[in-house]
């Protein structure tokens, strides 16, 4: 045995995803695993962006993955294995959003799934000491960015998610959506421009209840003033 070999695998120098490819491509499971660990993130969002769906988002990256290992021995490299796999996410998420239209299965506009996207989210989250009321107003503040975001036509929603959360390049993304850089650009500003009145709308209401006084407060403070003028 050698020295190498005893090294924990955490010491062990990451694969490059031409060599999880291949592996994967020689039925190699732990390949496969490792590069389905290394992309989930990133892919699961990209389907949830076109779906406004967990559990759909899941089962349409499950079935990418399985379209991808049955097709990878065809993967030559002429694009990068990331940009590979998410046009293969993208391609079974539409068919799904398709197949949902044909046969007038409504997604419904509500919290399905936001217990599973805060527990898969975790892994993000700042564990550092706040204040009950700081986690709460961010969580908020998150789920109205996530809701407005459902909102985006799909075309813009897709684009938002993979140029500001995935942070993918602009020609990534054109190449994965068979698009023009321009075209990108072009639907990323739209984006951002629906995103921003809505959620100015959002806010302008929420403003209203900043820092609330009535009620409780409201009485304590009258009964302190009136008790110290006793």
């Amino acid at each position: 045995m050698h020295l190498s070999d005893m090294a924990p695998r955490s010491a062990q120098p990451a694969l490059r995803d031409e060599e999880l490819a291949a592996g994967t491509a020689r039925g190699d499971h732990a390949a496969f695993e490792a590069l389905m660990r290394r992309y989930n993130g990133k892919l699961f969002r990209v389907a949830r962006a076109i779906l406004k769906d967990d559990a759909e988002a899941e089962d349409a990256l499950q079935d990418a993955y399985l379209a991808a290992y049955r097709g990878i021995r065809g993967f030559r490299g002429d694009a990068q294995l990331g940009t590979w796999l998410t046009r293969i996410v993208i391609n079974t998420a539409l068919m799904r959003l398709r197949r949902q239209k044909r046969d007038r299965v409504v997604v419904p506009f509500n919290d399905r799934g936001s217990a599973e996207h805060d527990d898969t989210g975790r892994e993000f989250e700042d564990h550092t000491m706040e204040p009950p009321s700081t986690t709460a107003l961010r969580g908020e503040l998150r789920r109205m960015l996530e809701r407005r975001i459902d909102e985006l036509p799909v075309a813009f929603r897709t684009v938002f998610v993979m140029r500001e959360v995935e942070d993918m390049s602009v020609q990534e993304t054109a190449e994965c959506l068979s698009i023009t850089p321009a075209t990108v650009r072009t639907r990323l500003f739209r984006a951002r421009g629906l995103l921003r009145q809505s959620l100015e709308q959002d806010i302008g209401g929420a403003t209203l209840d900043v820092f609330g006084f009535a009620g409780a407060r409201c009485d304590r403070i009258v009964a302190g003033v009136l008790a110290r003028l006793s």
